[in-house]
């Protein structure tokens, strides 16, 4: 059978039906509901092809069909009508930047609450690898006899910080001399640079012993290390309940679980965007099982070659497409145009 335009129209009426609805789309409903100069027995059979060709299912014993991941695919990449955000729209998702942020997770944490509040989906956002962000700044203050804090900040103004167990013979003006060290021999250096095994003789130069200096050099690493690995920010969990698909416990359960494991689902959004452009994974195109009824849609935000994160929503395959890819890919612009001021780069011209 060939997919003529017009079991595209038809197709593309039932989808825009279903995602509004929720309920299987039966003939008489399209043939009433829109204008395609079509019967009802006509709309029925080029139904029953499409179900054929892997574009429609139909669930139970129903009359009514529903779309597939084969027919939900085509639509995204063939009959999806664009959808331009309005004045209101584009107001509610600059509400990211009205606020002056100060840190990339300030920022991310910000973007996902407002993306999950406008599309009504869970949305997320992984940080980027920092390996290539500069150290700013060091320090290691006192709590208590015995336990320091030592504090990473890099450029983005990302902060780490490690508890450590520290000789009670170390003073408060001793950290200060060490914080000095470390600062000048680490501030400036991207974390690639940063070699915390050649820094370990440094305590020789303050006259530091190594049972002083070991953990704090120890600590330094440790924030160092923890920068450079992914961190993801989740918001909107449990909007997933809203949705009939979901109503099943069981699989309510599953998907919160998943959320809740973050390891497994960061991976797959940082994995499955791409460095230009939006990606849309549907359904059974996704590799974790457990969002095998969802579909997840990404968008990665590059601030320098090697400065790479990822922005992404997930929500059922009955998803509101054109709207999540307007709003996510207005929110890519606004989230790198931040991180630009947060890195003091000057913004590209138009």
């Amino acid at each position: 059978m060939i997919m003529d335009d017009r079991k595209k129209r038809i197709l593309q009426a039932i989808i825009d039906d279903y995602i509004d609805k929720a309920e299987p789309i039966g003939s008489r409903t399209i043939a009433r509901k829109y204008e395609l100069g079509l019967s009802s027995a006509t709309i029925r059979n080029e139904m029953a092809d499409l179900e054929e060709m892997g574009y429609l299912a139909q669930p139970h014993t129903s009359a009514g069909r529903v779309p597939s991941d084969k027919g939900y695919r085509l639509y995204v990449d063939k009959l999806m009508p664009a959808r331009s955000l309005n004045s209101a729209e584009i107001r509610e998702l600059r509400s990211v930047v009205n606020t002056r942020v100060y840190e990339l997770s300030q920022l991310l944490k910000h973007a996902t609450a407002v993306l999950s509040s406008f599309t009504r989906y869970t949305s997320m956002a992984v940080t980027p690898r920092m390996r290539s962000s500069t150290i700013k700044t060091v320090q290691v203050v006192p709590i208590e006899a015995g336990k320091a804090l030592v504090i990473v900040v890099n450029n983005a103004g990302i902060v780490r910080n490690a508890l450590i167990k520290i000789s009670e013979q170390a003073t408060s003006e001793m950290l200060g001399r060490i914080s000095n060290l470390l600062n000048d021999k680490l501030a400036g250096l991207t974390f690639e640079q940063a070699d915390t095994e050649g820094i370990k003789t440094l305590g020789r130069e303050i006259g530091v012993s190594g049972d002083i200096m070991q953990p704090i050099l120890d600590g330094t690493a440790d924030c160092i290390y923890q920068m450079g690995d992914h961190e993801m920010y989740v918001e909107g969990s449990t909007n997933i309940l809203n949705h009939p698909e979901f109503k099943d416990m069981d699989k309510a359960r599953q998907f919160l679980s998943l959320l809740d494991e973050k390891t497994s689902i960061c991976k797959a959004v940082y994995d499955s965007a791409q460095p230009n452009g939006i990606t849309v994974r549907i359904g059974s195109e996704n590799d974790l099982s457990s969002i095998r009824d969802c579909s997840l849609v990404t968008v990665s935000y590059n601030v320098s070659d090697t400065m790479v994160g990822t922005i992404g929503i997930i929500g059922p395959t009955r998803m509101e497409y054109n709207k999540v890819i307007s709003s996510i890919s207005y929110m890519k612009k606004l989230v790198s145009e931040e991180i630009n001021k947060l890195l003091g780069h000057e913004p590209e011209d138009e």
